[in-house]
């Protein structure tokens, strides 16, 4: 466990009505999420078997992870502060919202606020209540740095509360907060400001800019078709995939 992560919270089992549920009760309207059934482009644009609602605003996938890759993020992670190459943006100016994980197990948490904090302005402003929990906490964070952002999650009562409710609902039995799982959630979104696909992880030294620039809904889902599918190159089928999108 990374020594930053001092809090504890019931990992978040991978349903989207779970989620969709959770961001209801932050204040998000309008969206939802659903599980992507298919890898294949095909299947998920419109007229395809399996077709997604569009546009699809931000994936995130769940993925089995090793000793090797969790030892690898934070070998990475302590050299970057050493060299000082850390991540410390901050402000309206950044590409994308990030947030550095420091509540173990939280992952789950994690890739749903960068999920929501980087919708574009249109859907946010027609989405987000401008008088809920979540607004008024992104609005805090904006303009605090990693570390000040960081603590302003662990000290939000508002949004642990619901995320224990949340953590609750599942239809398996609840583990433990302090239990190791070996399970990870990432986001992948579109940044408002460049248009970039961005790989937002916690435990990774700050966002990740794929460098690709994406252009309406079939370049959102296929860049991020194409990432989740690095993450499970070597074809372990242990993963679960799903997409933010309007609601049904």
């Amino acid at each position: 466990m990374d020594p930053k992560q001092r809090i504890h919270f019931i990992p978040l089992e991978s349903d989207p009505d779970i989620f969709t549920k959770l961001i209801q009760e932050f204040g998000i309207r309008s969206l939802e999420f659903q599980d992507v059934l298919s890898l294949d482009l095909a299947d998920l644009l419109p007229g395809g078997g399996l077709a997604l609602p569009t546009p699809v605003y931000a994936l995130i996938l769940i993925f089995p992870t090793t000793e090797a890759y969790e030892a690898d993020l934070k070998a990475a992670k302590r050299l970057a502060h050493l060299e000082g190459t850390h991540y410390t943006g901050h402000g309206p100016q950044e590409p994308v919202i990030w947030f550095e994980q420091t509540i173990h197990n939280a992952c789950g948490l994690y890739a749903i606020l960068h999920a929501i904090s980087n919708l574009d302005p249109t859907v946010a402003k027609s989405s987000i209540d401008l008088a809920s929990l979540f607004s008024r906490f992104l609005e805090l964070c904006v303009a605090l740095n990693p570390e000040e952002r960081a603590q302003a999650l662990e000290e939000s009562q508002g949004i642990a509360e619901a995320y224990r409710r949340a953590a609750t609902q599942g239809s398996t039995a609840v583990p433990n907060a302090e239990d190791e799982v070996n399970f990870h959630y990432v986001c992948f979104v579109k940044s408002p400001l460049n248009g970039h696909l961005y790989d937002l992880d916690g435990d990774k030294n700050g966002p990740v800019d794929r460098d690709v620039s994406l252009e309406g809904d079939r370049g959102m889902l296929s860049a991020g078709l194409k990432l989740v599918k690095s993450y499970i190159k070597d074809g372990n089928p242990n993963f679960q995939l799903m997409a933010l999108v309007p609601s049904s």
